[in-house]
């Protein structure tokens, strides 16, 4: 072997001399000056520097291997480990005394501490109790929420299809025959989302919506996003509107008894999609919009809703519903969102409209409810699914198989329907002042089923409604 800083030596040379003794009974050997002994005295300057080879085959002897390397390894201490983190950004006493000869090329700014973030409370434990009762009320046990949404653009939609005005005067006759229906409901229908033009609208005999709602035991709810709209720099992907005024407008809501509320997120699935830069996007803003209702006593439905559109098959939905989700509460931890005072509004786990397989009841429930066990804390008092195009029937049988499902599930599951509870009733009405009584019976009919399914104890009968077959799917759904 040749020698570190000398000439190669030619075979059959003498060997060098042994390293002398120092004193202290320390060996004698020199390399760069930036190379330190185990005491941390500088060593001799290159010129006295000896070569390495050693009399047996050029092997280094054990004081320039020591040299080479540093000192032997020294057993850690967990006061030394402590200060030294992947995380933080600061170098431990025990590696600065252990390798003294790698300091100087460690970076002075390594040495800076940097701090975990701290969470102020924001919530005294009187606020997070009612926000956690609030939670509690809507997904009581066989209780839903109907989803009464609806934009004036989307309501317009469903009253071309049965040849009505869209009118205001209209939607207030439509959604009053919903919230009047007899007391059959009451036991399924745990909370109620309003439009912002329905929270302050009256019946015919000038009660307020929310009072009239509020009396047969439900609780109001409020859309406060303002649509999606295209995220820059990505593959026809959104992000939802909203923020700006949202902390005004909670207060105001709140005033005018609402108590909990709903934004809605939008990813699609392709081969492309969702975009990580999509994912954390729209979990930031559900995540925002989530403690900004808390901080005004509304409890905050999530909704990362995944569409159906697309081709791909029970397996890829699962997959990026994991994704998602998983994303969403690392969002809602890093803006510390009390989860207890919170619900989510996911999409059963389904395949594509498109695929060309199709999947039972029971692989939906198995799909969605491992989904949710792997990204959903238990902390989280219930999961309200939306029906995401699928029909008023199909909806049902899949919440009830998802509530079958053998494994633990420690959230309540049910129903956050608009579609899949109106879908028969609107057909019904048809836009007549005549079949209002015939609207509600439809209504009824399918909050009784939902809120069996939602206890797992749907039996699906003969008589299933004037449109509980039909679907419900429309590409690339927005309200």
């Amino acid at each position: 072997m040749g020698s570190l800083g000398g000439p190669r030596e030619e075979r059959g040379s003498p060997s060098p001399p042994r390293p002398e003794e120092e004193e202290d009974g320390e060996e004698r050997l020199t390399f760069h000056p930036w190379v330190r002994s185990r005491g941390g005295r500088p060593r001799d300057p290159p010129s006295t520097r000896r070569t390495l080879s050693s009399p047996r085959r050029g092997r280094r002897t054990a004081g320039a291997r020591r040299a080479l390397i540093g000192p032997s390894p020294v057993r850690s201490r967990p006061s030394d480990l402590a200060h030294c983190s992947p995380f933080s950004g600061s170098i431990s006493p025990f590696y600065s005394r252990s390798f003294p000869h790698l300091s100087p090329l460690i970076p002075c700014t390594l040495h800076q501490p940097v701090n975990m973030t701290h969470a102020y409370p924001f919530l005294s434990a009187e606020q997070k109790k009612e926000l956690s009762d609030i939670a509690q009320r809507i997904v009581a046990a066989g209780k839903g929420i109907l989803a009464a949404d609806e934009s004036t653009g989307s309501v317009a939609k469903r009253f071309q299809s049965i040849n009505a005005e869209n009118t205001e005067e209209n939607r207030r006759l439509y959604r009053q025959l919903l919230f009047t229906a007899d007391e059959r409901v009451h036991p399924c229908i745990g909370g109620i989302i309003f439009f912002h033009e329905t929270l302050y609208q009256k019946t015919d005999d000038g009660k307020p919506f929310p009072q009239l709602v509020k009396e047969k035991g439900m609780v109001v709810g409020i859309k406060v996003d303002k649509g999606v709209v295209p995220l820059a720099g990505t593959n026809g992907e959104t992000t939802t509107q909203g923020l700006d005024g949202l902390y005004e407008r909670c207060a105001q809501y709140k005033k005018d008894g609402a108590d909990f509320a709903k934004w809605r997120c939008v990813l699609k699935i392709t081969p492309t999609t969702p975009s990580s830069l999509a994912i954390m996007e729209n979990a930031n803003v559900l995540a925002r919009y989530a403690s900004i209702c808390q901080m005004h006593g509304i409890v905050p439905i999530v909704e990362p809703e995944i569409l159906p559109d697309g081709d791909h098959d029970l397996q890829r939905c699962q997959y990026v519903t994991e994704k998602v989700l998983a994303a969403v509460y690392k969002a809602l931890s890093d803006h510390h969102v009390y989860l207890e005072g919170t619900l989510l509004k996911p999409n059963m786990v389904t395949a594509g409209h498109s695929c060309p397989k199709k999947y039972g009841a029971q692989e939906i429930a198995m799909a969605t409810v491992t989904a949710l066990r792997r990204t959903v804390p238990p902390a989280v008092p219930g999961v309200t699914f939306l029906s995401g195009g699928q029909s008023e029937e199909e909806a049902t049988i899949n919440l009830n198989a998802i509530n079958q499902c053998p494994l633990h599930r420690p959230w309540a599951l049910t129903f956050s329907f608009g579609r899949a509870l109106q879908a028969s009733a609107l057909k019904a009405w048809g836009g007549k002042p005549e079949n209002g009584k015939a609207c509600q019976e439809e209504y009824i009919k399918r909050a009784l089923n939902n809120s069996q399914a939602a206890v797992g104890k749907y039996v699906s009968s003969g008589d299933k409604g004037s449109a509980a077959q039909e679907s419900l799917y429309v590409a690339n759904h927005a309200y």
